[in-house]
This record gives structure tokens, sequence and C-alpha cells, in this order.
């Protein structure tokens, strides 16, 4: 519940006067209902009363009619104001909540988002959320004004029918709606989580599906990829069908309950009436309360039963925030540092004994690891796969933080910088880049907004593209999702090209040739040499051409 009780605070302090305004219609909505039936059921009692004495000519009708309209046309309008209000509120507030979730992932420590896939990140940040809304729609806000409702109705009993009769019906919907709940959402809480795991799947199963169709198809696993989404389907089917079965169930306990409360109502009204201590009118006024009280349980049925739902959403986005948060806080606390003596301007990285453990299994990947690159100069890191070598460049690129040493970057500690600062500083090619869907120059413009036609065609010139995008249309040709559209080479020199229109002055690749022939590769050394002469260069190789064309190797064992 906590969790609940965290993602309905930051939903309400984001849109704290619309929710409160919209908590008070949802009340007057129930509170309208109950005093519409309890007076209409009074005034129906009452004048067939007067009738039957003779005095029905005496009996004023009007006020008690402008009241029945008053309360009818009062309670639509007080809905539709609610619905308006706590629906734009909700919605305003997750996209917010949305936004702070993207920036909390976006600080994550390296080794902890590499553990993510993206389709799960991504259904964090919709699927997830999605999910909260019920909290705050159909959870908090109508038990709070349910309650209240409950509160005013026993105060209207207890003065305008019987103490006796506030206390039995009052008690009675207390005791049967709050027991009914209870055992709902412990109930349901397993199904209700297992629908959210299904839908999980079933999203992911569709996911890999359409990224990965054409190897599935040449695999020939196209259809055991089909049938893994089929039962993941079947799974939220039938767990759907037994949290229907519990959602009806609630409805009959709490319409029995509507029944009992109403009936002792009726029962306890008669005998006083009976006995001249209420009028017959009033003893209508309480049976016909107690029947409206039932609507204030209709939002709470579909709300316990998507309750498992609910949580097991907000304990992973509110964990995701406490992630991030911690991350930001460590990086703000970080102290900044002056330049040091030895770190003049000229050596752009710098390797102090630094040594890094795996934070799963405490495997030791580097040891006391010195080495400095040079403003110009081009070092290459060589060895074994496996051996540390996308290490080092992930700490140097402040994805990951080593266990022991110290990592200066342009003279400044790596600990020291705000993240854009870091960014700002470096470009870093690791051994996976995403292309998005757009033009040439979009995916440049992504890296360096203020690039124009002139620059875009000599970087892509440096990485031996120009003449490939000229064959596609130029800079204006589209590329699909994930490049579509290009060879994996073409693709790879892309995302070089983003790397470099930035003009960093220390640049970190990761086997930036992979896929290309010698003779291109060579040419998109040569490029990248020519276009950022004065940069430092650390590359991780695993090819002669990128060895020879380095000035220095570091061997990683």
């Amino acid at each position: 519940m906590r969790d609940v009780l965290t993602i309905f605070g930051i939903i309400v302090r984001q849109e704290k006067r619309p929710f409160l305004t919209g908590l008070l219609l949802a009340y007057i909505v129930l509170l309208a209902g109950v005093a519409l039936l309890g007076i209409s059921g009074w005034f129906i009692t009452a004048t067939g009363a007067a009738g039957l004495v003779g005095i029905g000519i005496q009996f004023d009708v009007f006020r008690p009619s402008a009241a029945i309209r008053f309360l009818a046309l009062g309670r639509t309008a007080a809905r539709y104001g609610e619905r308006m209000l706590t629906h734009d509120a909700t919605l305003k507030s997750l996209t917010v909540l949305r936004l702070r979730l993207l920036d909390a992932i976006s600080r994550l420590p390296f080794a902890r988002l590499v553990q993510y896939r993206g389709g799960e990140l991504l259904n964090r940040v919709t699927a997830d959320v999605d999910a909260l809304d019920g909290i705050s729609l159909r959870l908090i806000v109508p038990l709070i004004a349910a309650a209240l409702t409950y509160l005013t109705a026993f105060a209207a009993l207890y003065l305008f029918v019987a103490p006796i009769v506030a206390w039995f019906t009052l008690g009675t919907f207390f005791a049967g709606t709050l027991g009914t709940l209870a055992v709902a959402m412990k109930v349901a809480r397993a199904p209700s989580e297992r629908i959210e795991r299904a839908h999980q799947s079933l999203r992911l199963r569709f996911i890999d599906l359409f990224r990965s169709k054409t190897d599935l198809i040449v695999t020939g696993n196209l259809q055991y990829q089909l049938e893994k989404a089929d039962r993941a389907d079947l799974r939220l089917r039938s767990n759907q069908r037994h949290v229907d079965t519990i959602e009806q169930g609630v409805g009959v306990a709490l319409g029995l309950t509507s029944l009992f409360a109403a009936s002792m109502a009726l029962a306890l009204g008669a005998d006083l009436a009976v006995a001249g201590t209420i009028s017959a009118a009033q003893a209508a006024l309480g049976f016909f309360a107690a029947l409206a009280l039932n609507e204030t349980m209709a939002p709470l049925r579909r709300s316990v039963t998507e309750y498992g739902r609910m949580q097991s959403a907000a304990r992973r986005v509110t964990r995701l925030l406490d992630e991030g948060g911690k991350q930001a806080v460590a990086l703000s606390q970080a102290l900044p540092e002056t330049q040091a003596e030895h770190d003049a301007p000229t050596i752009p990285l710098r390797f102090e004994a630094v040594s890094y453990r795996t934070a799963q299994n405490g495997r030791q990947i580097l040891h006391n690891l010195s080495f400095a690159v040079s403003s110009g100069e081009r070092v290459s890191l060589s060895g074994p796969s496996g051996g540390g070598k996308s290490t080092v460049l992930n700490l140097a690129a402040g994805l990951l933080m080593p266990d022991e040493g110290r990592i200066d970057v342009m003279g400044r500690s790596l600990g020291s910088y705000e993240e854009r600062d870091l960014r700002a500083a470096l470009g870093f090619l690791p051994q996976r880049s995403m292309l998005m869907h757009g033009s040439i120059l979009e995916a440049l413009c992504f890296a360096n907004p203020t690039v124009d036609e002139d620059e875009a065609w000599q970087v892509l010139e440096a990485v031996a593209l120009d003449s490939v995008i000229r064959q596609r249309g130029g800079l204006e040709s589209m590329l699909g999702e994930a490049g579509l559209g290009l060879s994996g080479g073409e693709k790879r020199r892309l995302a070089l090209a983003r790397v470099l229109v930035r003009h960093p002055r220390l640049i970190l690749l990761d086997e930036p040739t992979e896929g290309l022939d010698r003779t291109t590769a060579q040419h998109v050394l040569n490029g990248v040499q020519h276009y950022l002469p004065n940069s430092a260069i650390l590359v991780a190789s695993h090819r002669q051409v990128e060895q020879n064309w380095a000035q220095k190797d570091i061997r990683i064992i």
C-alpha cells in the first residue's frame, strides 16, 4: 500500500487544486444521490399520508419538488465537472510522471541499465504508468468520497430519522463494505498481478516478434514465437476471467450488504413509526437513503480487483524513481575539483591505478590500469574478447565507476562532472548504436542541432558515406526505424558521423570499423583523423587495421 500512496501523492502534488475540487465534486455527486432518493421517498410517502388524512390540498409540494429537481440537475453537473477535473488532472500528472521516470531511467548506473531489455523499460514508461491512473480515479478518490458520504448520511439519519436507524444502517454499510473490499483485494491480488505480468509478457513477445521477424523467418522460428505470444494471451485471458468472477462476487456481496442495510432501516423505521416516535415519511427517508448508499460502492468494484495490478506497477515505478533519485544525489554530492598540476589541458584522458570488478559476480576485469591519451594522439586497446576493452571505454565515458583508482577527463576527476558537461567533453561510439526514423540530416542534428548542410557533407565524407547518401537522394532522404534502408556498415558509419559532428575533444570508439572491408576501414580511420586532428582518440580494437592506425597500443589481458 505504501507504493500506491506514494504514487497517489505524486499525482496529487502535480495538480493539487483540480484534484481537491474533483474530490469535492465526487462527494457532492454521492451526497446528492443519497439526498435525491431519500427526499423522493420522503416526499412520496408524505404526500400519500397527507392525502389519506384529507389534507393533501394543503401539503406544500413545490419546495420538495424544487429540491428534487435541483438535486437531479446539480448531481449531473457535479458528475460532469468531477470527471473533467479528475481525469484531466490525472492525465497531466501521469505525463509529468512519465518524464520523471524517463529522467530516473537515464540516471541509472550503466551496470544496472544494461540489465534491462529495451521492451521492459518501454513497459515501465507506458504500461506501468497507464495502470496507475486507477489509483486516483477508481480507488482512492472514490474511497474518500464514499467515506465522507457515509459520515454525512450518518449525521443526517441521526438528526432527521432516529439514532438507532443511523447506527444500524451505517454500521452495516461500514462492516459489509470494508469486509467485502478487504477480502476481494486479498483474493484478487494474485490473479490481478498475473494479469499485469501477462500483459507485459504479451507486449514483449510482440515487440520481439516485430523487431526480429526477418531473422525469425530465416531461422524457421516464427511459428515458435507466435506460439509463445499465444500462450501469453491465453494466460492473460484465463486470469482475466478469474478476476471477472471475483468482481461479480464483489458485486453480489455489496448488493446483499445494501439490501440488508435497507431492510434494517425499513424494519427499524416501521417499528418507530408504529410506536409514534417518528413519522412514516421519516421512516421512508431512512429506507430510501440506505438504498441510495449502494451507489457509493459502485466505483470500487473494479478497483479492488485491479489492486494487485496497480500495486505491482506502483512498486516497479517507485523503485525506478528511487534508484534514479539516489544516483542523482550521489552525482550532485561529488565535489568539483580544481585542475591538477599534472593534468594539463593537453591530457584529455588519464587512468591512474584503475581497478574494476563486475557488480554481478565480483569478477576482476581490470587491475591497476594506468595510461594517458594526449590531444591529437590515437591509442588502441587490444586483447582477447571479454578482456575488458569495452569496460575501459565505459569507465572513461562515466557509464561505470571504478572500484579503485582515479580517472581524469580534461584534467578533472570524472566524478566531478555534471552529466551535461561530461557529454559535451567527449564522444562515445559503443558497439551498438541506435538510429531513429527520420532524414539523414535529422540523424546528425540529433547530436548537434546547429549543424548545417555543408558541415553535414564534410562529416559524411570523413566516414566515407557521402557517395552513398548522394545516391539515396541527399541529406533529406529518409531512414526507417533503427536505420532501415542502410546496410550494417553504413549504419555504423552514420553513427560514427553523429559522434564526430559534435567535435568532442575526447573520442571513445568501440570497434568503429566492424563490418567494413579493409580499404573502407582505412578510409574511415583516416577521415576521422583529418576531421578532428586535435582530438584524443581511444579505440577498442579487434582488427589489425585499427591497431596499425593507432600511434600506441595498450594490451588489455
